[in-house]
């Protein structure tokens, strides 16, 4: 705000135009009457008028009210910035040509310019946003150490294997779990509905529902373990078919699409139950891959039903096979020259071409082909892939 020259409605025409030729930066000029702003006269409209044919021998000796606009934004001096800017958006565009008039406790005290408001907007914006990615930020760091246990317990367990994680924001809603246990491994990857904050809060809340499970249940039988989590999202979420209002917008419809399985490392036997999301597995000399779809239901959602039982399947592992489990990042992401979708079909041809490489290697072609694949298109989802072979 700046304590502009002011004019009297008993001024004329001529006063204002001497006062705009001695402030030529002046863009406004209030119209005060006993210490109270009547109107504002906008520089670029009072010249215009009076640069018209006979217009100032006319106006010139009349008062300046005459081309006074006497409906200007005036707010009070400690006017909220984010309320002055919706206001100054209410009163149109002449808000930022003209300026505004400032008061104090309904006395004249200044004027303020648009472009000034514009300015302490985009630095109010500017500063929200850096605050609010350092929270987003330190977000990323919360999630990650939620998979620091189960990276530690990967590594010591698979002597091949990759898992790539990489979140689409900062922050994102897919997740990994996984732990060692002294007859094998329990693994699950993870897809929450949404990316960035909202799925990463999703990810928390998965997370911290497979902690209380894996607490007293049977790791063997992941079809058991997504039932039991099935039940407890939806309570915690009220997310029942009973309880959700047709009507209430804020009804949240949350879940998991995922892949459960248990290896048993005495027996080679592989248990699995996915929910919407398959496993691949190559075996040494196979051209092609064998594929266990989980069922086509996933968990935690308003239609999935509290009592739904998913399957298990069970196989047992050659020496050598390969185990692959991708989340929809990957496949449904666009790209190519014909913008479509890269596909599980894609998948499985870059994972061939490789197969006969160690598992970090084959992260770093498919990854390779995918990058190659998307191109200049946006990033979609999340991604996450899961890749290990036992010898």
């Amino acid at each position: 705000m700046s304590v502009a020259p002011a004019a009297t409605p008993g001024q004329t025409n001529d006063d204002i135009l001497s006062i705009f030729t001695r402030h030529p930066h002046l863009s406004g000029l209030p119209v005060v009457e006993n210490d109270r702003p009547i109107g504002l006269i906008n520089r670029n409209q009072f010249m215009n008028h009076l640069a018209r044919p006979f217009h100032r021998e006319i106006f010139g000796r009349k008062s300046c009210i005459a081309f006074m606009d006497n409906t200007p934004l005036v707010v009070a001096h400690d006017t909220p910035l984010t309320d002055l800017s919706y206001l100054a958006l209410a009163n149109g565009d002449k808000t930022l040509n003209d300026g505004f008039i400032v008061t104090d406790h309904d006395r004249y005290a200044g004027v303020g310019l648009g472009v000034d408001l514009m300015r302490a907007m985009t630095d109010l914006t500017a500063e929200k946003n850096r605050q609010v990615m350092e929270s987003i930020h330190y977000a990323s760091v919360i999630q990650q150490s939620f998979l620091r246990h189960s990276r530690r317990d990967m590594a010591a367990t698979l002597d091949d294997y990759f898992m790539h994680w990489a979140p689409r924001d900062v922050v994102g809603g897919d997740y990994y779990y996984f732990v060692r246990r002294p007859e094998g491994f329990f693994a699950a990857v993870i897809d929450c509905t949404g990316h960035g904050v909202p799925g990463a809060f999703m990810t928390l809340i998965m997370a911290s529902a497979l902690n209380q499970v894996l607490r007293h249940a049977d790791l063997r039988d992941p079809a058991g373990l997504l039932g039991e989590i099935n039940r407890m999202v939806k309570a915690s979420l009220g997310q029942q078919a009973d309880e959700v209002v047709a009507a209430d917008s804020q009804q949240s419809d949350d879940g998991m699409d995922t892949a459960f399985l248990f290896v048993d490392s005495q027996t080679r036997r592989m248990t699995f139950a996915g929910a919407k999301t398959p496993v691949f597995l190559l075996t040494p000399g196979s051209d092609a891959f064998e594929v266990l779809d989980g069922n086509r239901m996933g968990v935690g959602y308003v239609a999935t039903p509290d009592d739904y039982c998913w399957d298990n399947r069970e196989v047992t592992l050659a020496p050598g096979t390969t185990v692959y489990v991708s989340t929809d990042g990957l496949i449904d992401q666009i790209g190519g020259s014909k913008r479509i979708a890269f596909g599980k079909r894609r998948l499985r041809e870059t994972l061939l071409r490789c197969r006969d490489q160690p598992l970090p290697a084959q992260q770093a072609e498919l990854l390779e082909t995918f990058d190659r694949w998307q191109g200049s298109e946006p990033r979609r989802d999340d991604v996450t892939v899961f890749g290990f072979r036992l010898p």
